[in-house]
């Protein structure tokens, strides 16, 4: 079957794309740009992949969607965009979506959503049901699966549930731990998405799906601490408003502050699955909440989580068009220039792609981690990301506050494009060419403000990236 997946780059998407491939389909993968798209993944399947570039905000962009897919998956949300109403983006984006489809021979599409089982719902909730009316068409079927909180290895809910347990022996936290939800691990979403694919039962169809468990989101935190064998207190007090809550997220946790206000605004509401047998028509074995955590742990221990929530890209980052910088720009920046010889080339690319992280930054580890948290003070994501994998990356990956703009073991060369808050753009190069390893720190700066940034850090560049470069280099 010829199917059109959105989203692919994102946490779902990712996986969904994995599974459609095994299943034999040809896929055709939407992306906003082909230089976030990394194929390493899929080398085995390239001629069952097709890639095109489209922007669902940009009508004009869609007329590139081959004519002859049978099924569509939208994977498309917006709830971390700081920019404007996300709301109105995401029902521009499927309005697109609609119109371009119904050109096109599609029977069936599939869309994930939220569960939706309250007459005042929140923003976000509010706005997954208005894209759901709007994917709505008489040229095609839809169907709509409503998940509530996702489990799995480098998703949202799990990282943060993770951050907190792991960081926290005492948390002074706000009643909307008391809210009721119905979590469901990964792999059961993936049997869902799949299993609905080209069944006409399910055409003009929702279906609320989720796991054998309904659980408030203390009893989440204590089971998860359980699992891992800690002791956790949890004292619940009224007083915490939401804006504090989203706070208290955000600096304890690796989410953005826009994510967390959503998230926020999400969890004062019950999110619990109404009953249907689909999961019996599909033969899925549904999984429990505890199940669902101890299988991210096999893939996180197996250092094989294939795609993390916060791998995914703002409508903010894409506008800056950061990928026309894949050669550093040279006019009007600042440059940081070192390189030293190498005696064992393996060993230093090795170190070179497994940086950031649980490795760290191999010299002055403690200043990184000030400036990571001088980062959340002023909004920006911190160093709490990690990265996905702890030994290889691809473009599009985060490291820490860095985004992946280019990696090529062969070529020797990784290219980090810096996502901190920062008064002007910075890149940093390792590459390696003749036995030498070249690193280069190069900043672009954004008026006065940006070149006293620069001269006042300049003093720490000498230690950091000194020590860093002889680090690598195995010295």
């Amino acid at each position: 079957m010829k199917i059109l997946l959105t989203g692919v780059t994102g946490y779902i998407g990712k996986r969904l794309l994995i599974q459609l491939l095994e299943e034999g389909h040809h896929v055709v993968c939407s992306v906003r740009d082909k230089n976030r798209f990394g194929l390493k993944l899929f080398k085995e399947k390239l001629g069952q992949i097709e890639v095109i570039e489209n922007d669902f905000l940009d009508e004009s962009s869609l007329n590139n969607i081959p004519k002859d897919i049978e099924a569509a998956y939208y994977l498309i949300h917006s709830m971390s965009s700081s920019e404007g109403d996300f709301q109105e983006k995401e029902k521009i984006s499927a309005e697109n979506f609609r119109r371009a489809l119904e050109k096109t021979s599609v029977k069936q599409v599939i869309f994930l959503t939220g569960i939706i089982n309250e007459q005042k719902l929140s923003k976000h909730l509010q706005s997954r049901k208005n894209v759901e009316e709007a994917l709505k068409s008489s040229v095609y079927s839809l169907t709509s699966l409503r998940a509530g909180i996702i489990v799995g290895s480098g998703s949202a809910s799990f990282e943060i549930i993770r951050d907190l347990v792991e960081k926290l022996p005492v948390m002074i936290t706000p009643k909307w731990l008391n809210t009721k939800c119905q979590p469901i691990a990964i792999r059961n979403v993936m049997q869902f998405l799949v299993g609905v694919l080209g069944k006409e039962f399910t055409y003009n169809q929702n279906y609320d799906i989720a796991g054998t468990d309904i659980l408030t989101y203390k009893e989440m935190l204590l089971q998860y601490a359980e699992i891992r064998g800690l002791k956790r207190y949890i004292f619940i007090v009224p007083v915490m408003t939401p804006k504090l809550s989203s706070y208290w997220l955000y600096f304890v946790t690796s989410t953005s502050y826009f994510l967390a206000t959503n998230l926020v605004d999400s969890m004062k509401i019950d999110v619990v699955a109404h009953q249907n047998n689909l999961a019996e028509q599909l033969n899925i074995h549904l999984f429990s909440y505890q199940e669902a955590i101890r299988q991210a742990f096999d893939k996180i221990k197996q250092n094989d989580v294939l795609s993390s929530w916060f791998d995914s890209f703002s409508n903010q980052f894409h506008s800056r068009q950061v990928w026309q910088y894949l050669e550093v720009p040279d006019e009007g920046c600042f440059k940081d220039i070192r390189e030293i010889k190498v005696d064992d080339e393996a060993a230093t690319l090795e170190r070179i792609f497994s940086i950031g992280g649980k490795t760290g930054w191999y010299y002055a580890d403690f200043l990184w981690r000030i400036r990571g948290f001088l980062d959340k003070l002023f909004g920006g994501v911190g160093l709490r990301r990690g990265r996905r994998n702890i030994n290889d990356l691809e473009a599009g990956d985060s490291v820490d506050f860095w985004r992946v703009l280019y990696a090529d073991r062969d070529k020797k060369r990784l290219l980090l494009f810096a996502e901190m808050k920062l008064p002007g753009e910075a890149w940093l190069e390792f590459k390696i060419k003749n036995g030498v390893l070249h690193q280069e720190a190069t900043f672009r700066p954004l008026g006065l403000s940006g070149r006293l940034y620069w001269y006042s850090v300049l003093p720490f560049h000498g230690l950091i990236f000194n020590g860093m470069l002889k680090k690598l280099a195995g010295k």
